[in-house]
């Protein structure tokens, strides 16, 4: 073992944060691109060089020197070359086959790798030909209890490098022994630090921030790359883009793979003006990438920008047709165009391309909503839980397909686990107290509304939801507050009032002020409501009514001017209850 172990000794990484010294990051990425893709681990090896191309080249005396050989790699040579290069025509079987007896590390992990492989292939396969991709796949891949004996064998003995305890961290995941893969891929990183495919799989195994608190992690500068990629996936996206910030700034400013994980970042806060800035310059930097295409497309399609989501699924296709991404996109196309069948159609290609990418199954879940299909929704979105329990928009998809069935308590259940994931997303929060509602659970309901609103409402409903409510409990003043909060932060926005419950402010806030006696404010808001289809008789009666009391001399009460603040009751989470000002209607023009 003399070999291996000098060799993963020469591949160390140097300590936590430290890019103090970029020349010898780019030998080691340089290293272990080549190492990656010797053992067919294509994935890791592009990462590798991905990054390792975002720093300045090396002179020619720098370089890294080829990987040494031991004696067994050299008894065993022939049989690896042979094998390597059925390994990349993708007969694993085959490759498997003449690995038989070698002892070579990089050979004994080809030869376990290929017949796990073999294993998922075969899997594939079956899933794809036998039940479609809505079925649930009992399928499994046979090699695994093999691989796993085999391997724990070889790990008990201390025989496994880096890249075999990844592998055994893999089958360990794949037989879903969660806890032993964690404890194995931990392990991996600390024997290899530089092979991002271990720090990868660990990402998906760690749910949330207290696990990573206790994972005793190598202290390299590979551990911010994985800090910045978890926090991503755990939506702490402040921290996030503060580690990507410093990454750049460290001296990986022209690394593709950095901006597109900002992109996403920026994506996953909804913040989608500066996602769709950030995927273009990365547009412009990498014209034929294909990843992250379909999270570009999503920001297109929630924009309705028609002619840039149909470019960009014409110049997918063009280079390449058969990508999960691109059948992605080109269903995102469809779907705009309101389409659905067809955006199934293509959705349900990417799966059979790959049966366990995350996002084709939330995108057909959405697509069986549009269509009506309740059930087909509910598997498809319980697929995308099986392959990522992170996914807010499949449990989201969950709670709103329950609600179609009108069986709030599992609703209930579903937009609980998707506001967990999200507890800053105001439509959680919205769909959560629209459930306690129906539910008659009002105190609840208006906690949930009211913190809505304090996050930051993105739909601008929840005031509006709150104000209602008040209204079913007789609690005039806080209605009326509510409703002038809402109509202030309407026009405050700028936006163009096609909102429909504008017209219901007004009229409420008419009515209140009508029987408060307070005859400006009356007529002001009645005559907004003139303004509204729906509510414009109801404001000229109202009208007529405060002009026949005036004709008649009731004056305007003066000891109603009661001071509006939002009750503490409702302030969820201490949040800070605010003064209104009383509203000024005189900037405000429908």
């Amino acid at each position: 073992l003399a070999g291996p172990a000098m060799a993963a000794a020469a591949m160390a990484a140097p300590g936590g944060g430290d890019f103090s010294d970029l020349r010898e990051i780019k030998k080691q990425l340089l290293s272990v691109a080549e190492r990656s893709r010797e053992r067919g681990l294509q994935h890791s090896g592009k990462w590798a060089a991905e990054l390792a191309f975002a720093l300045e080249p090396l002179p020619l005396s720098e370089l890294p020197p080829p990987p040494a050989l031991t004696e067994e790699d050299a008894r065993d040579l022939d049989a690896y070359t042979l094998a390597k290069s059925y390994f990349d025509l993708k007969e694993y079987d085959r490759a498997a086959y003449f690995l038989r007896g070698c002892k070579s590390q990089k050979a004994y992990f080809l030869y376990m790798y290929s017949r796990y492989l073999s294993g998922e292939k075969k899997k594939d396969d079956e899933t794809v030909d036998s039940l479609g991709p809505l079925e649930k796949g009992q399928v499994k891949n046979e090699a695994l209890r093999e691989l796993r004996v085999e391997l724990s064998k070889k790990h008990k003995a201390r025989e496994l490098d880096g890249f075999g305890l990844y592998l055994y961290g893999v089958v360990l995941r794949k037989l879903d022994l969660v806890k032993e893969a964690i404890d194995v891929f931990v392990e991996a990183a600390h024997v290899l630090p530089l092979h991002w495919g271990a720090w990868l799989e660990l990402c998906n195994l760690i749910t949330d921030k207290e696990m990573l608190k206790f994972l005793s992690l190598p202290d390299t500068w590979m551990k911010e790359f994985f800090l910045a990629h978890i926090y991503t996936e755990l939506q702490l996206i402040e921290e996030a883009l503060q580690k990507y910030q410093s990454l750049i700034d460290a001296g990986f400013s022209k690394s593709t793979y950095i901006i597109s994980q900002i992109a996403v970042a920026y994506h996953n806060i909804r913040d989608i003006d500066k996602a769709l800035s950030i995927f273009n310059e990365l547009r412009k930097q990498d014209p034929y990438r294909i990843e992250n295409m379909d999270t570009f497309s999503n920001l297109l399609y929630v924009r309705s920008m028609k002619p840039e989501l149909s470019y960009l699924a014409h110049n997918l296709c063009e280079i390449d047709k058969y990508r999960v991404e691109t059948c992605c996109v080109i269903g995102n196309y469809y779907s705009l165009r309101s389409q659905h069948e067809k955006a199934a159609l293509y959705f349900q290609r990417a799966l059979k391309l790959n049966p366990r990418y995350l996002g084709a199954w939330t995108l057909m879940g959405h697509e069986y909503m549009e269509m009506k299909n309740t059930s087909a929704a509910i598997q498809a979105y319980r697929h995308a839980i099986e392959v990522n329990k992170r996914d807010y928009r499949a449990w989201y998809g969950l709670g709103q397909t329950y609600e179609i069935l009108k069986m709030p308590f599992y609703c209930l259940y579903y937009y609980r686990r998707a506001h967990q994931l999200r507890p800053n997303d105001s439509r959680m929060l919205v769909a959560l107290g629209e459930c306690y509602e129906k539910l008659n659970q009002l105190v609840e309901a208006k906690k949930c509304y009211w913190r809505a609103y304090a996050v930051g409402d993105v739909e601008k409903m929840a005031l509006v939801k709150l104000a209602k409510l008040h209204e079913q409990l007789n609690e005039s003043e806080q209605a009326a507050q509510c409703y002038i909060k809402y109509i202030q932060d309407i026009y405050s926005c700028g936006e163009v009032v096609e909102h429909l419950e504008v017209s219901t402010a007004f009229r409420y806030l008419a009515q209140y002020y009508f029987k408060c006696k307070l005859w400006d404010e009356a007529s002001a808001c009645a005559q907004k409501c003139c303004a509204f289809n729906d509510t414009r008789e109801e404001g000229k009666a109202l009208l007529r009514q405060i002009l026949q009391l005036r004709n008649q001399g009731e004056t305007s009460s003066t000891d109603v001017a009661a001071p509006f603040f939002l009750p503490a009751s409702l302030s969820a989470n201490n949040t800070p209850t605010r003064r209104v000002s009383p509203l000024n209607l005189s900037s405000v023009t429908p």
